[in-house]
């Protein structure tokens, strides 16, 4: 059996991108919030407090790999699902390079003799390996630079403190007499966009929840909310108690490591300095595991090609992050080096998939209503928090316009490789029509063009479906095949009814089933009648029989007395 992260090291995973916000947060909401920055990150750490039942309960009912993707595949159609993934594939690309990029600028500080871009593309190449050898390895480093990168942390903010007290509050004092430009909800409001930033990372735990021991994920949103609640108000305050705030605008982007200096000498800014390496380096760590678990799930689902699920020995999909590895260095050399264009992808695609997520919550209320969860959140919670993140989205906007536009030059071509693989059936006969527009039909080229086209429809077509049911009327089971026929290429479902030795089925759905596969002309529907007891074993049983995987069977939502929890089924999804 695959052996399953504890608490420590999927909190290290994605903590150590949450964690390594502080290295930039402070000193940006220092920029726009002057003197109440604080403040402003005391609010982003109430919104990601509502956000810690939002993901708890969608995960804890549905503990499956893919984050946002996973809430609205199993509530909603398969291509919002989708531009909900492609949002989260940019910001994963977005933080591996940033995250790389800055590592290597802060060892340059250090070692000025550093090419900064071979070696961001070297450290790229070193976390590609490791998560190649499989995520057991990968957290063992993840948790060796998260204990590291807390005791520089604690280390920091005690020398301030101590700073504080022998030097006097004199800069204190004098930094909360200055006047804040605009007012203070002015600042406030640009201050907790700004701060937003902070957060990111709380989305990746989602993402590789099927690698956790059972009961891990709640602890790790509760622990990332502890690290940013304690750390990111509390570095700001100190910042603004013991350094001018003029100087702290000249030293935004190594704030931490000058704070180091100030109140500790070179021993502290060195320590600061090296942690920042570290932690930074296990922000791609985070990337590499969070868009592995995502990727993998779209390509289950036939969202993205088959060919990305090939494993080694060690069961790692390498094929998944030698192409994300490719990627992220394909940026870093068109960008040559300068980031701020991928800052602003990553900020929109980011708050995007926070915003996505809370609607998937939505949704998944509303239709999912009967499954059962370890914890809910509440309306108004949810309400707040959609309200809190595109408040921020909106700022971020407003204060830099022209990120928009950035964005989408990276988010299309995204949505258009992944739009392909949805609706490629339409495609490829629309292809088929202009070739027999253009070309005679006598050539040798029409005839070989014509007959790969429909044998790849034939062959994506002819992937089976199978829905479980055994008391649904007619009017359900019409929700099942337009949900199949708008989402799924496929021309075959079987419906199955598992039947224990003295269950019968109802008395009308056999010719309910009669009835749908007049209505669904273009879809081959087969009624089965299976004896046994419904469960994971029996859909192992039926998936090795009928060689149709696990994520290709489809059940509706189950009620409270189910005997099972959704993950133990696999990977059987919720349609109805």
């Amino acid at each position: 059996m695959k052996k399953k992260l504890n608490q420590l090291a999927a909190t290290a995973i994605c903590g150590n991108d949450i964690s390594s916000s502080c290295l930039y947060v402070s000193a940006i909401t220092i920029v726009y919030a002057g003197k109440y920055a604080w403040v402003s990150l005391l609010i982003v750490s109430f919104i990601l407090y509502l956000f810690r039942k939002i993901y708890g309960e969608v995960v804890g009912a549905l503990p499956l790999n893919g984050g946002a993707y996973n809430a609205l595949l199993n509530t909603t159609k398969k291509s919002t699902a989708s531009f909900a993934a492609s949002l989260t594939i940019l910001s994963y690309m977005a933080t591996a390079v940033i995250s790389a990029s800055e590592a290597i600028k802060y060892a340059h500080s250090l070692w000025d003799s550093i090419p900064v871009i071979l070696a961001t593309i070297i450290l790229l190449i070193l976390f590609m390996g490791l998560v190649i050898l499989g995520i057991g390895e990968s957290s063992k480093v993840a948790i060796a630079i998260f204990v590291f990168h807390l005791a520089s942390l604690l280390v920091l903010c005690f020398g301030s403190i101590y700073f504080l007290f022998q030097s006097g509050f004199d800069t204190l004092i004098a930094n909360f007499k200055l006047p804040v430009e605009g007012g203070f909800t002015k600042a406030l409001f640009f201050g907790f966009a700004a701060a937003m930033l902070g957060i990111s990372g709380f989305e990746s735990s989602a993402n590789y929840v099927e690698e956790q021991q059972k009961g891990v994920f709640p602890k790790t949103l509760r622990n990332m909310w502890i690290i940013v609640t304690v750390f990111n108000p509390l570095l700001a305050f100190l910042a603004l108690a013991i350094i001018p705030i003029e100087t702290i605008t000249t030293n935004e982007e190594t704030l931490l490591s000058f704070m180091g200096k100030t109140t500790g000498g070179n021993w502290l800014f060195y320590l600061i300095s090296i942690d920042a390496v570290l932690v930074l380096s296990g922000a791609v760590l985070t990337s590499y595991i969070g868009v592995g678990g995502l990727v993998e799930r779209m390509a289950l689902d036939r969202i993205l090609p088959k060919v990305l699920l090939r494993k080694n020995k060690r069961r790692s999909s390498y094929l998944i992050f030698i192409s994300f590895f490719l990627l992220c260095v394909s940026v870093l050399l068109i960008t040559e080096g300068n980031l701020e264009a991928l800052a602003a992808v990553y900020t929109i695609a980011f708050l995007g998939v926070m915003i996505l997520f809370a609607l998937g919550n939505m949704l998944f209320k509303v239709n999912r209503e009967k499954l059962p969860r370890p914890e809910v959140a509440s309306w108004p919670s949810l309400f707040i928090a959609i309200l809190g993140i595109t408040l921020a989205l909106i700022g971020n906007l407003i204060l830099n316009p022209e990120e928009f536009v950035v964005f989408v030059k990276y988010l299309v071509p995204t949505v258009l490789v992944i739009g392909f693989m949805l609706h490629r059936v339409v495609i490829l006969k629309g292809l088929l029509l202009l070739i027999a527009y253009i070309t005679p039909e006598e050539s040798n080229l029409f005839k070989g063009l014509n007959r790969r086209i429909k044998k790849a429809i034939y062959r994506i077509n002819s992937q089976q479906f199978v829905f479980f049911t055994n008391h649904d009327d007619v009017a359900t089971l019409n929700k099942v095949l337009q949900y199949i026929e708008t989402n799924e290429n496929t021309r075959k479902l079987k419906i199955v009814s598992v039947l224990n030795a003295n269950e019968s089925i109802a008395t009308n759905l056999r010719n309910d089933v009669k009835v749908l596969d007049r209505a669904y002309p273009k879809i081959a529907i087969e009624f089965i009648e299976e004896q046994g007891v419904f469960g994971p074993d029996k859909i192992r049983e039926l998936s090795k029989r009928w060689n149709i995987p696990v994520h290709f069977m489809f059940i509706g939502a189950p009620g409270n007395k189910f005997s099972y929890r959704i993950e133990e089924l696999g990977e059987v999804r919720l349609i109805i």
